[in-house]
């Protein structure tokens, strides 16, 4: 039987993604980096800039999953609560990283004030993360990776320190059909009655180019059960809606 995924949650926070003032790209680019490495991403949520609520969502997403991916909240203003926010949660005090509060120092230079400086408070306990050759920090608090809301900055930082979270690929095979949903819903119903363990997916065309008319997913980490499971679902559908077939092929 497959073994069970590393798994993850996102949690988007700030009020300006709520209030559409700005577009949340992280959540997405995250899920295909962790896709790519093995992860399973379980949860995504988009929390306001609130500390009750930022220190609860983030502590269970914490009981429950392998990782947890937050986004925003980390600059020096006043609704930049994620990091106070987290600690309250796990009723944990804030303690003054001496090593952040000279990168943080390095970088403003003599512009630094107090405001830049309380971006250097983290959670006791937390481990900082440190790239030398490129100069990245990043907060790693109990199994929380706690990132800004830039999507540059995010990209960079989880770039740098993407292999830590690397686990067993997950294998991926494509059917590509020439029918609609409705004619082969209860051949995937079949599927997976007889592979319960198989990760299953139905898409239907969203661009006019697009030749086929649904595009069916199949993923697990062990490719014997993947190879059986998608000859088996093969061996269901009318040869005629079979438009390709592409092999096992690693997501990560």
């Amino acid at each position: 039987m497959p073994e069970q995924l590393a798994t993850a949650a996102i949690v988007i926070i700030g009020n300006e993604i709520l209030s559409g003032k700005v577009k949340d790209e992280n959540s997405h680019y995250l899920c295909r980096e962790l896709r790519d490495l093995g992860v399973e991403v379980r949860s995504i949520v988009t929390i306001p800039d609130d500390t009750e609520t930022i220190g609860n969502v983030v502590r269970q997403a914490s009981e429950k999953y392998t990782w947890v991916f937050t986004s925003g909240g980390i600059g020096p203003t006043h609704d930049d609560l994620t990091v106070p926010s987290i600690a309250a949660g796990f009723q944990t005090p804030l303690v003054r990283s001496e090593k952040l509060a000279k990168l943080i120092s390095g970088y403003y230079g003599k512009e630094v004030n107090e405001a830049h400086l309380r971006m250097a408070m983290i959670p006791e306990g937390s481990e900082l993360l440190f790239d030398e050759s490129k100069r990245v920090s990043q907060i790693l608090f109990h199994n929380i990776l706690i990132f800004p809301g830039i999507p540059r900055l995010l990209r960079r930082r989880f770039q740098t320190f993407r292999e830590r979270f690397r686990s067993n690929p997950i294998y991926l095979h494509q059917i590509f059909l020439s029918c609609d949903e409705g004619q082969i819903a209860h051949l995937l119903d079949q599927t997976l009655v007889t592979f319960p363990e198989l990760q299953l997916g139905s898409y239907p065309r969203t661009k006019d180019e697009e030749k086929h008319e649904v595009k069916l997913t199949l993923e697990s980490r062990e490719v014997a059960y993947l190879q059986e499971a998608a000859n088996y679902l093969l061996e269901q559908i009318p040869p005629q809606f079979i438009l390709r077939n592409e092999s096992p092929l690693k997501t990560c």
